[in-house]
């Protein structure tokens, strides 16, 4: 299966972890995942239809906007490329310009040009809910229109939604398989990243999400969750299968502070709890 990148710039993304990803998923039809980020595994992956959910509305208009007229906004976000856009005083006018607009098809072709000139990729809001992320000074920002046109192809497979991790677990049925993409735990105090959307991803939230996806498997649905490989990370899937495997971070600008570290990913599965029922059938029944 050929791989395809995302169109988005993306701080975790699992583009080079997506084979992995795809050997431990269960199969089903339709795959939910509560945190799309760039959808690196909603592109390298085969399901007969997707829910794709983040809690990032400007993310999840974007795609909506794409999948719903991909030629107009393409034409439109090519606009947005190009040397006369990519310097520091028009960067940050535009910065500006995304915060104060409400009309949610220039923010989701700002939020492109954004993400494509912005420091490192990265998705960064204020407690205010404003854009900060500071210039990139790239030397020419691509303009991902292949990719573009791709994701907007598949989209036609997918349904797009905005809301809680927890109701996007809840409303996947039993034919549905789940992976969750969340903020990571962060491998010390110092590495904490959690503010892909505001407000960040907290601790009790990696507990909420563990619990939710344990109780997903207990009514039939199965769950696959990525994380770094940590002791809480241990603690917090220990009920679920662990398998790890190495992979290089590449948040860090700087090449050589890119290194490997485990990766966990925990899977929750239905089938799992359909044998504890014939192991125990008192306890079930009592």
């Amino acid at each position: 299966m050929k791989k395809h990148r995302a169109f988005l710039k993306w701080a975790g993304g699992k583009y080079t972890l997506v084979e992995d990803i795809r050997r431990h998923l269960p199969q089903g039809k339709v795959l939910v995942e509560p945190f799309v980020g760039a959808g690196s595994v909603f592109l390298n992956s085969d399901f007969e239809h997707y829910v794709l959910n983040d809690i990032n509305p400007d993310l999840i208009a974007l795609y909506q906007h794409l999948s719903t007229d991909p030629e107009r906004y393409i034409r439109d976000a090519r606009e947005f490329f190009g040397p006369k856009t990519n310097n520091k005083e028009t960067y940050y006018q535009m910065r500006e310009r995304f915060n104060a607009t409400t009309d949610t098809y220039q923010r989701a072709l700002l939020f492109l040009y954004l993400n494509r000139h912005g420091y490192n990729g990265l998705c960064r809001y204020n407690r205010k809910g404003g854009f900060n992320v500071p210039f990139g000074s790239y030397k020419a920002p691509y303009f991902p229109e292949d990719e573009l046109g791709h994701f907007a192809e598949k989209a036609k497979r997918a349904t797009f939604t905005c809301q809680n991790f927890v109701h996007s677990m809840r409303s996947a049925k039993t034919d549905h398989v789940v992976y969750c993409d969340p903020p990571y735990v962060p491998l010390s105090v110092t590495a904490s990243f959690t503010t892909y959307a505001s407000p960040g991803f907290t601790l009790d939230d990696q507990a909420l999400l563990a619990k939710t996806a344990l109780e997903s498997s207990q009514r039939g649905v199965s769950v696959l969750i990525s994380n770094h490989d940590t002791e809480h990370t241990r603690w917090l899937y220990r009920d679920a299968n662990l398998n790890t495997v190495q992979v290089k971070r590449s948040i860090s600008r700087n090449g050589k502070g890119r290194q490997k570290v485990g990766e966990l990913l925990a899977l929750y599965h239905q089938a799992e709890q359909q044998e504890e029922v014939v192991k125990y059938p008192r306890l079930v029944q009592g």
